[in-house]
């Protein structure tokens, strides 16, 4: 349970380089490291971001600052090609209202968007649609405690598209059209936003907020506001928010993307550099510090949210100089927690008194420097729970770690970091823009991925075992301590129990470290003979190849050098979804977790973790409809290892209990919040009633969690994992012939697998029956929250293949009215959706949904305006206009998918079995962009036929629909 976001922080940031690493590391490098130092280069002048800091700075942006005190950066990028990527962040968050506007920065960022001074009332969105925008992912914006940032992501983009678009933020930024007709409108979408994201986790964090920040602005500063303030607003209160906050001075840019930064900073120039606010903008106000003297304890009890602990060690922030030894002892202090973090999970994996449990350092919005630890129990029994963690951070602050475990967390953030300099070259323009904004706000700089390599090896020596007990001591210190325990049942004594409990003597758990056993390739179980090659063929795209072996196997190599020091696995085996019955249950819902963490022969995760620490390499399964698949991203110098792991799970697999009783103990924990709110119930439910009660997609049962034991866990899986076709998938920087005999030698040395016709039944996908009235479902929450659903049959497989493909432009076209409709103009909703589904896999079972949370007293109109706009749909022709609107995003979507290999390699799934996939994808773009407005208008009449349609409202207890 995270109580706070953590930090939108980079990978180009010192320390974030560490936080947004691979979760499954790779080979730590041996060579010497250089000593990190500002270096002779560093200009006498350090531009604005590195004011006060000794760090590299990162050459690669093109820093400046205009007369009226807006501050740039710029940088060239060429992922994916043609792409501009603008950020923009003011220094206006909630922390920045006075009491009576709380709500006001999120507010006003709706403001921005839906007119001004260049754009009329709505515009904006459709200017950028037509330029292939699409809204939502390529433009957005958030709100945050300490600020607020603008996204706006420019698929191939020109100077005259960039000139536009940055018009157009100039006149967000210093004119939004803040009267009072938009006030009112924005506030109906503003309280439907709010209305929507209430719930148990709000209120939680609401909570949290209360009790960790009491004494200071952040502990009632939620950036949506309160009902109260967000009514009370005006068009002239808005603008005197906006004057004072929205000010050049208090202005960040960065441009990353495929254009000339000189270019982009003229552009910048002309568009911003009239921009000026009269008078005197606001001081940053004081966020203050923890105060003492509030409760240190606190019990919310909140139906329906699973019983947890969250312990925090809080100190004063205070802005620091972001130097090369700062950022060395956040990392020292990083890696005595991820020595504390391991030892916890494998106390929750050996079948603990907790279910889970982490730490972690965090600086949350200027307010505190805090150090943060939650705990999920085992059943009821959290003071056991509590007591167990506090010995293991006892242990962690008295005993120093051995070596071999610091080596252990070295060689995983060291990996990490590696990773970032080697897929330096490709990452993305997007990413590098929202680093560099995420770095102003939280006061630090960027550099680039050497650098950060640099600072963190030449550290090395830091990183001793009486340092990391220093770091562990300075962690769990604080001037201010507060626990909260949240629980779903009130219970009488609870507050005094939990001030006795986090009050009581602490016994060091001296049997939590994990021992110095070096596990290697060496101790995973033999595979047989290497196969032999079978047949080589060209398939699907130019370098893409067929390869079958002696024992079955077949590959799909597509070796290419789109994704530097990259390398992606997919092995696919037996028929996924379709080997379940769709009439009787089984332990299906339990393999996502437990199958891999069973471990592999006689080695457990704690093993495996070890073996893979340091290397980029990892097991993630999943369920496809016709497949089973294990997937990984890996680099050259580990895929070899990479897929001998993969062929050992598959043919030598573990069988480790403790997997099984974690996961239903995490599945009873979390049951009865599916009942809590409309989205939680419509995720139960609804996939299982759209497809006609088929119950390979019903949640289980709590009898059937409780039920499940290891036998009966490893008598579904067993045969699975040793039966049906396997087909590999391998897409990156591999040498072909080196990768085909890695095949033949891991999972090719498997015997060859007999496999079972999918029985007849297992084929069909059904959609439920029409209903004159929704089906009812029922929630336990709030009495304002409730859902609407409305679905159409469509149809399955690949005759029809080009209609699925429209059907995408379809969807887009009905999915933009609505939002026009129901949350622009109406407020009745924040966020209706439109999806189309059309299993390849299946000849049948598609359908078009449309859901949204609405009002109760809401409901009627929902189904009006969804039932007229599709009546409208098959009735009348789309405009030119519209139908460009949806067709550009989507043409620039598959342009910039195409452009790495996991969109590839996606599209490729089953092509060895089924010739079917090649074509399908070599048709896509075709299918989809050539649509004409006379064929969305006959897909409408053929598909959205009311006669066909089925519907259900998830409404709370004791509420009708209005």
């Amino acid at each position: 349970m995270r109580l706070f976001p953590r930090r939108a922080a980079a990978s180009l940031t010192v320390l974030a380089l560490l936080l947004s690493g691979a979760p499954a590391p790779l080979a730590a490098r041996t060579e010497s490291a250089p000593a990190a130092t500002s270096g002779a280069l560093a200009p006498k002048v350090r531009p604005w971001l590195y004011e006060n800091s000794d760090v590299p700075i990162d050459a690669a942006w093109r820093f400046g600052t205009l007369s009226n005190g807006l501050r740039y950066a710029i940088r060239r990028n060429g992922v994916p090609p043609g792409q501009v990527s603008v950020r923009l962040r003011i220094d206006a968050g909630s922390l920045m209202e006075r009491p009576d506007e709380q709500g006001y920065a999120h507010f006003m960022e709706h403001l921005t968007f839906r007119g001004s001074r260049h754009v009329p009332d709505g515009e904006s969105k459709r200017i950028w649609q037509r330029l292939g925008v699409t809204f939502g992912s390529d433009s957005n914006a958030q709100t945050t405690p300490t600020g607020t940032s603008y996204a706006l992501d420019l698929p191939q983009a020109t100077p005259q598209s960039l000139g536009e678009s940055l018009k157009i933020l100039a006149g967000m930024m210093a004119d939004p059209n803040i009267v009072d007709s938009a006030v009112d409108a924005e506030r109906a979408v503003v309280l439907a936003e709010r209305r929507e994201s209430d719930g148990p986790q709000t209120r939680i964090s609401d909570v949290s907020r209360e009790h960790f920040f009491a004494g200071q602005p952040m502990a009632d500063r939620a950036p949506i506001g309160t009902v109260a303030t967000l009514n009370a607003a005006t068009a002239a209160k808005m603008t005197a928010f906006h004057e004072r906050w929205y000010r050049p001075e208090n202005a960040v840019i960065a441009i990353a993307g495929d254009i000339d930064p000189a270019l982009a900073e003229q552009l910048i120039k002309d568009q911003f550099g009239g921009w000026s606010v009269p008078g005197k903008g606001a001081p940053m106000p004081d966020f203050g510090a923890p105060d003492p003297k509030f409760p240190a304890t606190r019990v919310a009890v909140e139906p329906g949210v699973p019983l947890g602990l969250t312990l925090a060690w809080l100190r004063p922030w205070k802005p620091r100089a972001d130097t090369i030894l700062y950022n060395q002892d956040k990392l020292t202090d990083m890696l005595a927690l991820q020595i504390i973090s391991r030892r916890l999970e494998q106390a929750a994996r050996s079948g603990g008194s907790f279910l889970q449990s982490s730490v972690e350092q965090q600086d949350v919005s200027r307010s505190v420097d805090g150090t943060f630890m939650t705990i999920i129990p085992v059943g009821e029994n959290w003071q056991k729970a509590l007591a167990d963690v506090r010995g293991i951070v006892e242990d962690a602050k008295t005993t120093p770690p051995s070596q071999t475990e610091i080596d252990r967390e070295y060689a995983q953030m060291d990996t990490a970091l590696a990773i970032q300099v080697e897929n330096a070259d490709t990452e993305a323009g997007a990413k590098q823009a929202s680093d560099l904004i995420s770095a102003v706000d939280i006061r630090e700089t960027t550099v680039s991925p050497d650098a950060a390599l640099s600072i963190f090896r030449s550290g090395k020596a830091n990183m001793t075992p009486v340092k990391i007990v220093e770091s562990t001591n300075r962690l769990f210190s604080a001037g201010v301590f507060r626990a909260l325990l949240v629980t779903g049942t009130a219970q009488p004594g609870l507050d005094a129990k939990l001030a006795a409990a986090v009050a009581a003597p602490v016994k060091a758990a001296t049997n939590a470290r994990l021992a110095d056993k070096i596990v290697t390739m060496a101790d995973l179980p033999k595979l047989g003979a290497p196969a032999t090659v079978v047949s080589r063929t060209p398939i699907g795209l130019a370098g893409m190849e067929s390869i079958t072996f002696s024992n079955g196997v077949k590959l799909t190599l597509f070796a290419n050098d789109a994704e530097t020091e990259k390398v992606r696995i997919n092995v696919r085996f037996g028929h996924g979804q379709q080997a379940f019955s769709p009439v009787k249950p089984v332990a299906s819902w339990a393999g996502d977790y437990a199958l891999v963490a069973s471990g592999i022969g006689t080695l457990g995760q704690r093993e495996l973790d070890d073996l893979t620490n340091g290397r980029r390499m990892g097991m993630d399964f999943s369920i496809d409809e016709d497949a089973f698949e294990l997937q990984a991203v890996t680099r050259p110098a580990d895929y070899k290892d990479q897929l001998r792991l993969f062929a050992t799970k598959l043919g030598a697999p573990g069988w480790d209990p403790a997997p099984i009783a974690r996961v239903k103990a995490g599945a009873t924990v979390a049951y009865d919040a599916m009942t809590r709110s409309p989205d939680a119930v419509l995720g139960r439910d609804l996939g299982w009633l759209l497809h006609d009660k088929d119950v390979r997609f019903r949640t289980p049962s709590l009898a059937e969690i409780n039920a499940l034991t290891p036998q009966a866990f490893r008598a579904t899986w067993e045969p699975i994992l040793a039966s049906g076709p396997i087909e590999v998938q391998i897409f990156g920087q591999v040498k072909p012939d080196d990768a085909i005999a890695a095949v033949a030698q891991t999972l090719g040395a498997l015997p060859p697998r007999t496999d079972t016709p999918v029985p007849a039944a297992n084929l069909a996908m059904r959609f439920p029956a029409h209903v004159e009235t929704p089906i009812v479902l029922r929630h336990k929450g709030d009495k304002e929250q409730a859902a609407a659903v409305m679905a159409w049959p469509t149809s399955g497989g690949f005759t029809l293949q080009k209609e699925a493909r429209q059907l995408e432009i379809l969807t887009q076209i009905f999915n933009d009215r609505l939002f026009d409709r129901l949350r622009s103009t109406e407020g009745a909703a924040y966020s209706p959706s439109v999806q189309n589904s059309w299993p390849f896999s299946y000849e049948s079972g598609g359908y078009i949904l449309v859901t949204s949370q609405v009002r109760p007293d809401r409901i009627a109109y929902f189904y009006d305006v969804v039932k007229s706009t599709a009546a409208d749909l098959a009735r009348t022709p789309v405009s030119e206009d519209e139908l460009q609107r949806a067709v550009a995003p989507m043409r620039q979507m598959l342009m910039r998918a195409g452009t790495g290999n996991a969109f590839w390699m996606n599209q490729m799934e089953g092509a060895t079995h089924d010739a079917r996939y090649v074509a399908a994808m070599q048709t896509m773009a075709q299918d989809m962009l050539t649509v004409t407005p006379a064929q969305l208008q006959a897909l409408a009449a053929r598909y959205l036929v009311p006669a066909k349609s089925w519907s259900a409202i998830v409404l709370p207890e004791g509420v009708e629909a209005k």
